[in-house]
């Protein structure tokens, strides 16, 4: 089944949802969806580089709408970006229907043809998603199968090819995965409150090698694999509080830009465990990479193409300056280690105080693997292309060192019925070079200081306080904000993050924002600075802008 033939069956099921649900014995259709629209009235600002538009208004704007019954899905997602917002001009430009699905469920079965998004596992071998701030849609265009014949097996089978901006790369991505809940089994486990998970996945990508011409000298072009193979293994036990997760993958040679165009194997392994109960929390965990970049088209980069997701083990972060430098999962392989508590000390007690308080610590290292070089693959360590590339000892570091390191400790207490202050310190390593191409490492010490007082159920003021101390880069920054909340229709917000040590600049930012029902809608004005938009792990350059902004969000 061809692209077309899919877009077609997607809008004949979409026009005939009503009445194939009628026809299966259910009376009630329901109707869903959302509109996303940004809008960015640019302004040249040469202080910032910020550059001139042709266009008087920028926009990236999405529409989606989903009509759903009992045995009958199907939906679409309209996209414009005929004048995109900044960071999206070179591949995103372009305006039309890029997704569109029809689903059919059943007791055991379900299946879907069109556009989906599935994930295996921890994604180690195969997830799609969407992530519209990194510029991210790698669905599929195919077919996808649930089958759950018993309890406690379910089966999946996907195949299809994966979405590149406004196009599909000329691959094909097939593959299964099948997870056993043990406990659901034996009604001993099942009673002492054990939960076994056993899974297993398997993907497939076939690509033709005439695709691309890359040569390893003038005489010699590589051949590449048609087929690249990949397979997970994954044990979860969870009972109580306690939880711990295993999971091993592994792929064959998969020769890219990305490794250089090595003919090496890529594998990764994962260890999870934590333990929760009341008031308190702790995570540990530890992953291990190498060569694991998995990608439908072997020449791209950027952010697009990836079949896979390897997550970064560092702390999500909201506040301004602890984002600022952000870590971005190392492709051709790492050690990654993160450990993480929380505690909530108890009201009416020495510590806790009247209100009581809850403490948060969070600690990530991240560093090369060893990549020890080969008679056959390495000249003076490097990786020649066309060969094996390296020999990698499991257990051992790599002479490239740390890529990434912080130790970030979060407090937060009501000080009164009132006010409520959260305070944050962060000691964080970032080797600007692995990341970003160039910069060396960059040492910082950040601290931020978050209250929030409540004059009344309608009405809050929270304001942010930010430092961040560094002789690295471009030196030190001072950020503060200022939010004023009042209920349940408005909120007023104004920033100012300046640079205290190489550029003295000022990027200030200010924010009306209106919410009604299902609707928001949001005007700003004010300069972004160019840097790096990240997300698990995943991160998208967005260059420096100024403007006049406008948001608007509507669910229904």
């Amino acid at each position: 089944m061809n692209r077309r033939q899919l877009c077609l069956l997607a809008a004949l099921a979409i026009a005939t949802a009503p009445a194939l649900a009628q026809e299966d014995g259910t009376d009630k259709v329901t109707v869903s969806g959302s509109i996303q629209s940004d809008v960015l009235v640019p302004q040249e600002d040469e202080k910032i580089g910020s550059p001139k538009y042709d266009e008087w208004a920028l926009t990236n704007t999405y529409a989606d709408i989903n009509l759903r019954s009992k045995n009958v899905d199907a939906g679409l997602r309209f996209e414009f970006l005929k004048h995109p917002l900044p960071g999206f001009e070179k591949d995103f430009k372009g305006w039309g229907v890029p997704n569109f699905y029809v689903k059919g469920k059943f007791e055991k079965f379900e299946i879907t043809a069109g556009s989906f998004y599935d994930q295996f596992g921890s994604g180690f071998i195969f997830r799609t998603y969407e992530e519209r701030s990194l510029g991210i849609d790698n669905s599929l265009l195919g077919v996808r199968m649930v089958f759950k014949p018993y309890k406690g097996i379910q089966l999946k089978a996907l195949t299809g090819e994966q979405r590149r901006y406004w196009s599909h790369n000329p691959s094909w991505i097939s593959g299964g995965d099948l997870e056993l809940n043990i406990d659901e089994w034996s009604k001993r486990l099942s009673q002492s409150g054990t939960h076994i998970m056993v899974g297993g996945s398997y993907v497939n990508k076939y690509e033709e090698d005439e695709n691309d011409r890359i040569f390893a000298d003038a005489t010699h072009m590589l051949r590449f694999p048609q087929n690249v193979h990949a397979w997970d293994a994954r044990l979860q036990v969870q009972k109580g509080g306690v939880n711990v997760l295993a999971e091993y993958a592994q792929k064959t040679q998969d020769p890219s830009f990305d490794n250089g165009y090595i003919y090496r194997k890529g594998n990764v392994a994962m260890l999870s465990a934590s333990y929760s109960r009341s008031g308190m929390s702790v995570l540990m965990q530890a992953k291990r990479s190498d060569n694991m970049s998995f990608r439908s088209r072997r020449t791209m980069t950027g952010t697009s193409s990836f079949i896979n997701h390897l997550p970064a083990f560092t702390e999500d972060q909201t506040y301004a300056l602890a984002a600022l430098y952000p870590y971005a999962t190392h492709p051709e392989g790492e050690w990654a280690y993160q450990a993480q508590l929380g505690y909530n000390f108890k009201r009416k007690t020495a510590i806790g105080g009247r209100y009581g308080m809850n403490v948060k610590v969070n600690y990530s290292h991240v560093r090369s693997i060893d990549r020890s070089p080969n008679f056959s693959g390495s000249v003076d360590g490097a990786s020649v292309l066309g060969s094996k590339g390296y020999g990698s000892a499991f257990w051992k570091w790599g002479d490239e060192g740390m890529y990434y390191q912080d130790l970030d400790i979060h407090v937060e207490r009501r000080l009164t019925r009132d006010f409520k202050l959260s305070l944050m310190y962060m000691n964080q390593f970032y080797n600007k070079t692995v990341v970003e191409g160039e910069g060396g490492m960059i040492h910082s010490d950040i601290f931020v200081a978050d209250g929030k007082y409540t004059f009344s159920p309608k009405v809050t003021l929270r304001g942010e306080v930010q430092y961040l101390s560094t002789k690295d880069d471009e030196g030190d920054w001072v950020f503060g904000l200022l939010e004023l909340s009042l209920v349940p229709h408005w909120m007023i917000t104004v920033s100012d993050m300046y640079n205290c040590g190489e550029t003295k600049l000022h990027y200030y930012q200010g924010y009306l924002t209106f919410n009604s029902g299902a609707h928001r809608l949001q005007l700003g004005y004010g300069r972004t600075r160019a840097g790096f938009n990240c997300s698990g792990g995943v991160c998208r350059y967005v260059p420096a802008s100024k403007g006049f902004t406008l948001s608007y969000n509507y669910n229904f």
